[in-house]
């Protein structure tokens, strides 16, 4: 079944024209758009389904510093930030808390990476804690079991996935800002090489900017424009189950399952990097970029179906802008989840915290999360276009991030100083030699 989603109204009509067009109504999209309605644009948020109803609402929900590769770090830490801003702004409930994330293991070697990381963390200013045997067991009671060591990052936090994205679109339209849902993006127009308006399945908005945060579309769209941006994606099954006790962490990691609290009755279950890799078109054209990063990963990534396929999101094929469009045929990505991961997934989690041996299951579902070859997102203008600007590839960390990434899309579009170095994010290191070059944190 579909993961839970808070449902907003479409406004009404499509406008003839808009200073920016935001296409694709994720946590990006819908931070995005915010913000440059903050700053005076009157933007059209354009959604070929519901708002959040691909990976933003089907995610763990955390928002976390802990563990992030170097170049996200910066614009971790300032979401964190902009997640309460925002509540304090809007009035609206994402669900956000620093409720502080917490991992356990009892692997020597993991307990040792994460301390090279905190010793990286604290150099930026970043407040993370490395637990003792003792420390670590005691936090970690609720597993009835000894552990070796964990780490506690207490500035972290959570926010809830069925309600982020549909809010923060909400905020928008308080700012005078519009959102099209059942309203598909099939291209982009352009006029003296630049871009001119987005045509979509209810007409053509004209404007002179256009933000794709796509997902796991993005590269397929980006295609139809002569963009050459290497996407991949793997489907990832989560589930939910009904638990009333309050005395289980918020979120919780360890190397056979995660937790998160959603509410006061309900906790997610993951087992974090598990997913199945669905052969689509798309992979085999990119394959020579991902085979690093599958190869690191192959414990944990499984072949998959004929899912990817028959989905339409990772097509090489070209469609015309006045034709129903693969995306119209799917308006939202709603895989069938691995119910082998499911199973052991429920599994674990009861093995791991017996509180939830009777906790009941309350829905299961599946996703596609979109990655580049170094995990890390594009969120840049592309020079070959201008008044294009990309926001995907956020490789299953975009919820956590969106708020920055959402910033720094409008501080790209208005000429303001950027919330975080840019350079990270530009769609030609990609493409560049040293393209494959992951860093150590």
């Amino acid at each position: 079944m579909p993961a839970p989603l808070l449902h907003i109204e479409t406004t009404q009509p499509l406008p003839d024209h808009a200073d920016a067009v935001v296409i694709g109504g994720g946590i990006v999209g819908a931070f995005s758009a915010y913000y440059l309605a903050r700053r005076g644009l009157k933007v059209a948020l354009i959604e070929k389904g519901r708002i959040g109803a691909e990976q933003s609402s089907r995610n763990w929900g955390w928002c976390r510093q802990q563990n992030r590769d170097a170049r996200e770090l910066p614009i971790s830490t300032k979401s964190l930030a902009l997640w309460e801003e925002f509540g304090a702004d809007t009035d609206e409930e994402t669900g956000f808390r620093r409720s502080g994330l917490f991992y356990l293991s009892n692997d020597e070697a993991e307990l040792a990476g994460w301390a090279r990381w905190g010793e990286f963390a604290r150099t930026v200013g970043v407040t993370t804690h490395m637990l003792s045997a003792e420390q670590a067991s005691a936090r970690g009671a609720a597993t009835g079991r000894a552990w070796k060591g964990g780490v506690f990052s207490p500035t972290d936090g959570i926010a809830d996935p069925e309600r982020a994205a549909p809010v923060v679109a909400r905020a928008m339209t308080k700012l005078g800002g519009s959102v099209h849902q059942m309203c598909a993006a099939r291209g982009i127009e352009t006029e003296a090489g630049r871009v001119s308006g987005v045509v979509t399945e209810a007409g053509t908005i004209r404007t002179r900017l256009a933000i794709l945060s796509g997902g796991a579309w993005a590269s397929s769209f980006c295609r139809q424009i002569g963009i050459r941006f290497p996407q991949a994606s793997i489907r990832s099954s989560i589930l939910d189950v009904r638990f009333e006790g309050g005395h289980l962490p918020d979120a919780l990691h360890t190397k056979d399952v995660s937790i998160t609290r959603r509410g006061r009755d309900h906790i997610r279950l993951a087992i974090s990097g598990r997913a199945r890799v669905d052969l689509t078109p798309q992979q085999l054209r990119f394959a020579q970029y991902f085979l690093p990063m599958f190869a690191k990963r192959w414990r944990a990534l499984a072949p998959g179906g004929l899912q990817g396929m028959l989905s339409g999101h990772e097509t090489l094929s070209r469609w015309s802008l006045d034709q129903v469009t693969p995306m119209e045929r799917n308006r939202i990505l709603d895989p069938v989840p691995d119910r082998k991961q499911i199973a052991l997934t429920l599994a674990r989690a009861r093995t791991l915290l017996p509180d939830l041996q009777t906790a009941p299951v309350a829905a299961s579902w599946a996703g596609y999360i979109d990655s580049t070859p170094d995990g890390v997102p594009v969120i840049a203008d592309v020079p070959s276009l201008p008044g294009f600007v990309l926001a995907a590839g956020f490789s299953g960390h975009g919820f956590g991030i969106g708020p920055g990434a959402g910033h720094l899309v409008a501080d790209i579009v208005t000429g303001s100083t950027p919330i975080v170095d840019p350079r990270p994010y530009r769609l030609e290191r990609l493409n560049d030699a040293a393209w494959g070059k992951v860093a150590e944190f």
